[in-house]
C-alpha cells in the first residue's frame, strides 16, 4: 500500500509532493477517514435495508454494528499508515488498540446522540443526512483524540 501511494504522489508535480509530504500524516489520515466513512456507511446502508419494517431499535442497533466495523478497520490503518506506529510487542499493541477503541467510544456516544435526538425524537433528519453530518464530526473528533491519546508515542521526533 504504501508503495502504491508513493507511486500515485511521485506522479504529481513536485510542488504538490512537498506539499503531500509536508502534511502526509494528515492526508493520510483524511484519505483513511475517507475509507472508514465508506465502510460505516455501506454497513449501515446493507443492515438499514435487512431489517424488515422500522422498529424503535434500529438505529441503535445499525450505528452499533458500524461502530464495531468502521473502528476496527480505522485501528489497524491509523496504527499502520496514519500514524506509523512504533508500538513494540503485543503490550505495545493492547495498549494501543485499548486507547483506540476508548477513544472511539467518545465519538459513538456522539454519534449515538445525534441520531436519537434529530432523527427518533425530533423527527428533523433523515437518516441519511444524520449519517453524513456525524461522519464529518467524527473524522475531525477522531483525529484529535488519536493524535493527542492514542498513537502520541509512534510520532516521528
Amino acid at each position: 500500500m504504501e508503495k502504491f501511494i508513493r507511486a500515485c504522489v511521485g506522479i504529481l508535480p513536485k510542488k504538490l509532493q512537498d506539499i503531500y509530504y509536508k502534511y502526509e500524516e494528515k492526508w493520510m489520515y483524511l484519505f483513511f477517514g475517507v475509507l472508514t466513512t465508506v465502510v460505516s456507511i455501506l454497513i449501515k446502508q446493507v443492515m438499514y435495508r435487512s431489517i424488515p419494517g422500522k422498529p424503535g431499535w434500529e438505529n441503535t442497533v445499525v450505528v452499533t454494528v458500524s461502530w464495531i466495523g468502521a473502528v476496527t478497520f480505522a485501528f489497524f490503518t491509523n496504527k499502520k499508515y496514519v500514524f506509523k506506529s512504533k508500538a513494540k510487542g503485543s503490550d505495545g499493541f493492547w495498549r494501543e488498540a485499548v486507547a483506540f477503541y476508548t477513544s472511539r467510544l467518545s465519538t459513538y456516544g456522539m454519534e449515538l446522540a445525534l441520531f436519537l435526538i434529530f432523527c427518533d425524537w425530533l423527527n428533523i433528519i433523515s437518516n441519511f443526512w444524520m449519517i453524513v453530518i456525524s461522519q464529518v464530526l467524527i473524522i475531525v473528533f477522531n483525529y484529535i483524540l488519536s493524535k493527542l491519546f492514542v498513537f502520541k508515542n509512534g510520532e516521528k521526533k
